[in-house]
């Protein structure tokens, strides 16, 4: 399967989250402000990183970061080191590492017509498929809160530790300690997807109802994720839901 169809399929899959057909009407769109579709890179990336819908947490390891040589223990003579063999097989950094976790509200529309938008730019997709990208961006959200995590590190071998948990974490072995919280009650995780060929990370599904009402509305002060992996990451952030409005509307 190409990557243009792969994606498009994966963005079937993603609107039956939202409780709607993956077919949007074109009447519909055309009534939803459109100015998204003139936006420029920076604006469009600036939504994805530092906007009301997403946010980073950042994590640095010391661990390494005075210098000690590196020795093969295995030589005659040589003093062994708890750290030898692991450095030795994949290296010493020698630095502090930190390693990046993003967190978007994937089922606010603005964080949808950001990475649309940065498709677009970035390519160039058939009309067919920019209707169906522009579905995906244009439809509102009904069942789900959807908050995606996308890690990022400029060492290798961290990134690769973290995705490793991030890869093989499962909805039963995160749910009772992942959650969204305000004031002082808890929804806790519906279902954890795993990172995907789309890049837009791993994502963790919500209910959008608790007790016949919306969990989170205008009254919210802010809302809390927390995510713990199994011998990975740790995640809490904080979003405040009274900046969540677009187009006066609140976007979650």
């Amino acid at each position: 399967m190409r990557a243009s169809a792969c994606l498009v399929f994966t963005i079937a899959l993603i609107l039956t989250s939202f409780g709607v057909s993956a077919v949007v009407s074109s009447q519909a769109s055309q009534k939803d402000d459109e100015t998204w579709t003139k936006w420029t890179r920076k604006e469009a990336e600036k939504i994805l990183s530092e906007s009301p819908w997403s946010g980073n947490q950042t994590e640095t390891d010391t661990s390494e970061m005075f210098f000690s040589p590196t020795a093969d223990p295995n030589k005659p003579g040589a003093r062994p080191q708890p750290n030898d063999k692991t450095r030795l097989e994949q290296g010493a950094t020698n630095q502090s590492v930190n390693v990046k976790y993003v967190l978007r509200f994937f089922s606010a529309r603005p964080v949808r017509r950001a990475l649309v938008r940065l498709m677009e730019l970035q390519s160039t997709p058939s009309a067919e498929q920019v209707q169906k990208l522009h579905n995906f961006a244009n439809v509102k959200a009904t069942d789900s809160i959807i908050i995606t995590l996308v890690a990022q590190s400029t060492d290798q071998r961290s990134e690769r530790e973290v995705m490793q948990a991030i890869n093989s974490a499962v909805t039963g072995t995160l749910k009772n300690e992942t959650y969204l919280e305000r004031n002082g009650k808890r929804l806790f995780l519906e279902e954890y997807i795993p990172p995907g060929r789309d890049g837009f990370g791993a994502r963790f599904i919500f209910l959008r109802m608790m007790d016949e009402r919306p969990f989170i509305d205008d009254k919210t002060g802010e809302v809390r994720f927390v995510a713990k992996f199994e011998k990975g990451p740790q995640i809490d952030k904080r979003f405040k839901v009274s900046e969540m409005v677009y187009n006066g509307e609140l976007e979650y």
